[in-house]
């Protein structure tokens, strides 16, 4: 009898230890983590692009539904290609960076989840900041899961597992107080945020 509960334990211990989360770092050593912007009106296109990326999800590949976490990207990186229109992006009308140095956002709930192999898809809802402005939002998310593949993003420096997240979601300008007064003809209401970025998590 103690046999069987010692060994009924041992097994319990183990499917535990096997289905712990794991925690993705996203600040991202090669500084290939991007966030793009893409703003479409009649009369201009504006595209652009922020490396500023940080933050932590934590991810269990057995029950992606307990998925938890926070992307931070650094609104001073936020990058055009035209200098002066760069300059206005970082000013107080529009992305006010020196006042609101992050944009942020936090999941609270996680739906619709969907696993194949080692990708997920889901639709994640969370708390977006934006200039001070917290608005919630709900975007269709897909999670690549890579075990043991962050020596070859790290050329063998590191050993772990990898998370790779990808979406891409529209938000309305005004919504967060950006420049609302400006012209819709010359700078689109609408703006299409498209999110590519690998986490990491070390073997300890």
């Amino acid at each position: 009898m103690t046999k069987t509960i010692l060994v009924m334990t041992t097994v319990a211990l183990s499917a535990a230890a096997m289905a712990a989360p794991q925690a993705f770092d996203f600040k991202d050593p090669k500084g290939v983590n991007n966030a793009v912007f893409k703003l479409d009106a009649p009369l201009e296109a504006i595209n652009g692009t922020a490396s500023g990326v940080s933050g932590t999800i934590s991810f269990d590949a057995d029950d992606p539904e307990k998925l938890t976490g926070k992307i931070v990207i650094a609104a001073g990186s936020l990058t055009v290609p035209n200098p002066t229109m760069q300059e206005h992006l970082h000013g107080e009308q529009w992305m006010d960076v020196a006042q609101f140095p992050e944009i942020t956002f936090e999941s609270t709930k996680v739906a619709n989840v969907k696993t194949s192999g080692n990708k997920t898809t889901a639709d994640i809802t969370g708390q977006l900041t934006i200039r001070g402005v917290t608005k919630e939002v709900t975007a269709p998310v897909s999670f690549t899961y890579l075990k043991d593949r962050l020596a070859d993003r790290t050329m063998g420096q590191m050993q772990g597992d990898l998370l790779v997240v990808r979406t891409t979601f529209t938000i309305q300008r005004a919504d967060y107080g950006i420049n609302p007064k400006a012209p819709a003809d010359k700078v689109a209401e609408e703006i299409e945020l498209t999110l590519s970025l690998a986490g990491a998590a070390p073997k300890k």
